[in-house]
């Protein structure tokens, strides 16, 4: 008896009593875990396929085949429920990002630095938090951050051990050297998450791509969205127009009109000075905004800490002294 036994009818039989019984139960009666990563995905919903095809097995021969049954992974029963027209998902958790584990570690620390249980209220709590799309958007499998996931996190943190995670490792030793201010960076997150859901999303940029693993996504997708406030630009443009100061880049001088010429007018980008995750939610005053290029947006934003418009200007003065003097 092989995979090519299950037909189209028994796996639709399957899917009948998964809906049937619900998954924990239907799980505990065929004796398998929960998929790791690829799902039969029918009608919407997504089901554990092992489990599936094992239980169809049965109904095609009339002998189930439970976890032991199958010599090859995953991906062989994923191929064989494609060759049945069926539609398979792979949906892998991701990664644990670095605003995820300041709030798990911000949990262990405010539990004495030991870890929590799945039951644990506080840990359901930030389960539901993460579940939000803010941090890791479209279709995610259905034990993505659940409880039981976020407790064994507060496990690896408080274990420690030398195998560990070494993001794990880095946000751990920066909440034992500066616990005041992690804690206050982890409510800003929790903060900006709930706020997420409800913003317009930023789209995708090279800000976020090349950012790295220490600046975390929530905070700068937050920073990002105050910059490009429309009404604020429109603003920042006009009163510098009123000042006579020219529409060029604060870093560099780079204007794009007389590169560029009319193709250029009044293309800048605005920069806050103060990066959201440091001044929390503020009234932001035109002051706070900086008009710089492009590129040396980018280069403000790569990288741990972010530079400042000062720190900027003083590099690309350095560097281009260097290079004259070549």
């Amino acid at each position: 008896m092989t995979l090519a036994d299950v037909t189209r009818a028994s796996v639709l039989a399957a899917v009948e009593e998964f809906d049937r019984l619900g998954r924990d139960a239907f799980l505990k009666s065929t004796g398998f875990g929960r998929s790791r990563a690829y799902y039969l995905d029918y009608q919407g919903s997504l089901y554990d396929s092992k489990a599936i095809i094992g239980y169809a097995h049965g109904v095609s021969t009339g002998t189930a085949w439970g976890p032991a049954n199958f010599s090859g992974g995953d991906k062989t029963v994923a191929q064989r429920l494609e060759a049945l027209g069926f539609m398979v998902a792979f949906l892998p958790n991701p990664d644990w990002t670095r605003d995820e584990i300041i709030l798990a570690c911000d949990l262990v620390l405010t539990n004495g630095w030991r870890q929590l249980d799945a039951n644990d209220e506080r840990v359901r709590a930030l389960s539901e938090l993460l579940q939000s799309p803010a941090i890791h958007r479209g279709r995610r499998n259905p034990d993505f951050r659940n409880p039981a996931g976020v407790a064994l996190k507060t496990y690896n943190i408080v274990a420690d051990s030398s195998n560990g995670n070494q993001l794990d490792k880095l946000v751990r030793q920066e909440f034992q050297d500066q616990p005041t201010e992690m804690q206050a960076l982890a409510a800003r997150i929790r903060e900006l998450l709930r706020e997420e859901a409800e913003a317009e999303p930023v789209s995708n940029d090279p800000d976020l791509d090349e950012m790295s693993a220490r600046e975390g996504g929530v905070t700068l997708r937050a920073h990002l969205r105050r910059e490009r406030n429309p009404k604020l630009r429109r603003q920042k443009l006009a009163d510098a127009k009123r000042r006579g100061v020219a529409i060029a880049c604060e870093v560099c001088g780079f204007d794009f009109q007389r590169v560029y010429g009319d193709r250029g007018r009044d293309y800048i980008e605005c920069h806050h000075r103060t990066p959201l995750h440091v001044s929390g939610e503020t009234h932001t005053r035109l002051s706070d905004l900086a008009l710089i290029c492009s590129n040396c947006h980018r280069m403000a934003h790569r990288g741990s800490p972010w530079l400042t418009v000062e720190q900027l200007k003083a590099l690309v003065a350095t560097s281009s002294a260097s290079i004259g003097t070549a």
